[in-house]
């Protein structure tokens, strides 16, 4: 059905949605490095050795809270079909204008996801290890562009001023 697809995209019969993305910056010793925009989600998860990764969450620079687990995503409504859903985290429809934080595997009897505006500006800011040891973890944007980042490290994650349009043919 590709001649159809096609002849239907040059008479312009089709529609389009537009997709909100992330934006992710790594602040490291003052330093600050950008991860490419994401459509689905950033991720931060643990790296090296099998440790628990201590996390503290801000949103719009107040605190929210401190977390155990193997990571935490911070996906868009696209992406709350991938990663997200499997980490337990909600479906959201495409279209809709908000972030889903979700940890990955928390060391806690009640982790949950949590649903912010999409104009919410997410930090993380990465703990040590149980012991007070410096942590090594890894974000990456969209299962790329993979930084690494240790212990006293900030992952700053706002919507970003670009987006992404989806052409439908159904």
């Amino acid at each position: 059905s590709m001649e159809e697809a096609i002849g239907r995209l040059m008479n312009g019969d089709y529609l389009t949605e537009e997709r909100m993305m992330l934006d992710a910056t790594v602040v490291h010793e003052g330093k600050e490095m950008s991860l490419s925009s994401a459509l689905n989600d950033v991720t931060l998860t643990r790296c090296g050795s099998l440790q628990i990764m201590r996390y503290s969450i801000y949103v719009n620079g107040k605190f929210l809270c401190n977390m155990s687990a193997d990571g935490v995503i911070v996906a868009t409504p696209t992406g709350s079909t991938g990663y997200n859903m499997s980490a337990g985290g909600p479906i959201a429809e495409p279209g809709a204008k908000l972030l889903m934080l979700t940890p990955v595997c928390a060391h806690t009897l009640n982790s949950r996801s949590i649903i912010l505006r999409s104009d919410d500006v997410v930090e993380i800011v990465i703990g040590s290890g149980n012991d007070g040891s410096k942590l090594t973890v890894e974000a990456a944007s969209d299962g790329n562009g993979k930084m690494m980042m240790s212990t006293g490290d900030t992952l700053r994650i706002c919507k970003s001023k670009k987006t992404t349009v989806i052409v439908k043919l159904d």
